[in-house]
C-alpha cells in the first residue's frame, strides 16, 4: 500500500510539474491576434484593431529582477505601449551570465535542455506584462547564437535542437499573450541558417498549435521580406531602419513591403533609438551627437503614414537596461530607470492616441494628395487617406508649408485640425464647405516643430482629439 500511494504521489507531482513548465498565462485572458482581412493590419478575433506600439527591452528578462521588472512594465503600460520586445537568450552574455536570480537559460548551453528556474522568471515577465494589458514580442534567441556565416563557432543551434527549443517555448506560452519574433538582429545568408530558422518556427507552431503570430527581426538596415516573405509561417513583416543618420525615411521600407505579393502587414521593429549616437557604426561618427525625441517621432509618423501596422520605439539605455556598475554598450550613460521617462517615450502615447481616435485600419498611403511642399529630405511630407475618403492625416516633419487637393475628402463640410505630436494637443482651425486645392501653413516651423494636419468629414463626428 505504501509503495502504491508513493507512486500515486509521484505521478501527481510529475503531472503538476509538467503542467507548470509547459503552460502559463491561465490567469490572464488569452487574446489571439490575427492578420486583418485587408492584410495590412493586426486585429483581434472580434475584428477590433490592434495598434502595435512596441518598446525594445532586449535585456529585460536577462538583467532585471522582479521589482525592477514591475517598475519598467508599469511605466510602459502607463505610457500606452502595447508590445514589449525582449529576448530569452539575450545578446549580452545571455548564455553564460546568469539572470538577476542567478540562473542560466540552458543546461550545458544546449537549446534542447532549457533550465526551468530561468524560465520561471521569463514566466513572471510575460504574465506581468499581460496583466498590465501588453503583449510580449518574445524573441527565442538573439541572432548570434544561430548565425553561421561570418561568425566563429560554436553557435549553439542546429535544426534538431532548434525545433525542440521552439516546441518547448510554444507549449509553455501557448496561453500567454505573446508575439513570436525570430531573427534577433541577423539576416539569413545561407541554406543552413534558413534551415535552423525554419525548424525553430516549426517547433513554435507545433508547441503553441498556431495560437500566436510570428514575425522576424532582421539586421539593419534590413527587411524580413528580403529573404522570408514567402514563408508560410511569417504572418507579418518587420524591418529595421536602424541608426545610421537623421532624416532617414523609414517609410520607404513600408512602401517596399506593401508592394509585394502576397500582401502582409509590416512595421519598423528597430528605428533610430532616442539617445543612441547618430551613425555609431561608422568610423567617422560623432559619438556625442545623439538622436532625440524628434528623431523618434519623425520615424514613427513617416513609417505609419507609409502604411505600417504599428511602430517600435527604442532608447539606447533601456534596450540594454544599463545602470552604473554595468559595462555600457554604444556609449549608454543614463540609468535605464531614468531613461524610461525621456520625452520620446511619452510622445509615443500621442502617436497611439491619434491613430486610435480614427478608424486607422482604413488608411492607405496617399502621396498623390500633396501637390506642393517638400518631397524629400528631412521635411518630406507624408500623407495617408482613409479608403472611404472620410479622413486624411498629413505629416509635416519641419512645419513646412504644403498644398493638398481637399477634394480627396468626401463630405459636405470638412474639419481642419492641427495636431501637435510633441504634446498631444489639437487646434481646430477651420470647417469649410468648399473643396479645391488648399495651401496650409503649420503653426510653427523648424527642426523639432512637426505638425499633423487632420482633414475629416464633419458628418462622421470623429472623436475629439487632444482636448
Amino acid at each position: 500500500m505504501f509503495i502504491f500511494l508513493n507512486r500515486i504521489r509521484t505521478a501527481v507531482f510529475f503531472s503538476i510539474f509538467i503542467f507548470v513548465i509547459t503552460s502559463i498565462g491561465q490567469a490572464v485572458e488569452f487574446k489571439k491576434l490575427f492578420v486583418s482581412e485587408n492584410k495590412r493590419y493586426l486585429e483581434f478575433k472580434d475584428g477590433a484593431p490592434f495598434f502595435y506600439l512596441g518598446d525594445t527591452a532586449w535585456e529585460l528578462v536577462h538583467r532585471l529582477d522582479r521589482d525592477e521588472t514591475d517598475l519598467y512594465l508599469s511605466n510602459r503600460a502607463e505610457k500606452g505601449f502595447t508590445v514589449i520586445q525582449t529576448v530569452v537568450l539575450a545578446q549580452l552574455g545571455g548564455l553564460d551570465v546568469p539572470n538577476a536570480n542567478g540562473d542560466l537559460p540552458l543546461i550545458d548551453a544546449d537549446p534542447a535542455q532549457p533550465n526551468v528556474p530561468y524560465f520561471k522568471h521569463v514566466d513572471y515577465v510575460v504574465n506581468r506584462a499581460n496583466e498590465l494589458g501588453m503583449f510580449v514580442g518574445l524573441l527565442p534567441t538573439w541572432g548570434s547564437y544561430w548565425k553561421q556565416l561570418g561568425k566563429n563557432p560554436p553557435y549553439i543551434f542546429n535544426t534538431e535542437n532548434a525545433r525542440i527549443y521552439g516546441h518547448f517555448l510554444g507549449k509553455r506560452y501557448r496561453n500567454a499573450n505573446v508575439i513570436w519574433i525570430l531573427g534577433g538582429d541577423e539576416n539569413i545568408r545561407m541554406d543552413e541558417e534558413r534551415a535552423v530558422i525554419e525548424a525553430l518556427a516549426k517547433g513554435l507552431r507545433e508547441g503553441d498549435e498556431g495560437a500566436h503570430l510570428i514575425t522576424y527581426h532582421p539586421r539593419g538596415p534590413g527587411q524580413s521580406s528580403d529573404f522570408l516573405h514567402q514563408a508560410d509561417w511569417l504572418d507579418f513583416n518587420m524591418y529595421q531602419s536602424s541608426h545610421a543618420g537623421r532624416d532617414h525615411d523609414n517609410g520607404l521600407f513600408a512602401e517596399h513591403d506593401l508592394s509585394l505579393t502576397p500582401l502582409k502587414p509590416t512595421l519598423d521593429g528597430e528605428p533610430r533609438y532616442e539617445c543612441i549616437p547618430v551613425g555609431f557604426y561608422f568610423q567617422n561618427a560623432d559619438r556625442l551627437d545623439r538622436f532625440d525625441d524628434y528623431d523618434a517621432r519623425q520615424a514613427a509618423y513617416w513609417s505609419l503614414l507609409a502604411g505600417a501596422c504599428g511602430f517600435t520605439y527604442g532608447h539606447n539605455s533601456v534596450w540594454q537596461m544599463w545602470q552604473p556598475g554595468r559595462a555600457p554598450v554604444i556609449e549608454a550613460d543614463i540609468p535605464w530607470y531614468i531613461a524610461i521617462d525621456h520625452p520620446g517615450s511619452f510622445q509615443m502615447k500621442y502617436v497611439r492616441r491619434l491613430f486610435e481616435s480614427r478608424p486607422f485600419t482604413l488608411l492607405l498611403p496617399a502621396q498623390w494628395m500633396i501637390y506642393d511642399g517638400p518631397q524629400r529630405g528631412g521635411a518630406k511630407i507624408r500623407a495617408a487617406l482613409a479608403q472611404d475618403s472620410s479622413f486624411a492625416l498629413i505629416y509635416s516633419p519641419r512645419g513646412a508649408q504644403f498644398t493638398v487637393d481637399r477634394r480627396a475628402i468626401k463630405g459636405n463640410r470638412v474639419h481642419e485640425i492641427w495636431y501637435n505630436p510633441r504634446y498631444g494637443n489639437a487646434l481646430v482651425v477651420h470647417t469649410t464647405d468648399t473643396a479645391a486645392f488648399q495651401t496650409y501653413t503649420p503653426p510653427s516651423s523648424g527642426r523639432g516643430k512637426d505638425w499633423i494636419l487632420i482633414l475629416e468629414d464633419e458628418a462622421k463626428k470623429f472623436l475629439a482629439i487632444g482636448n
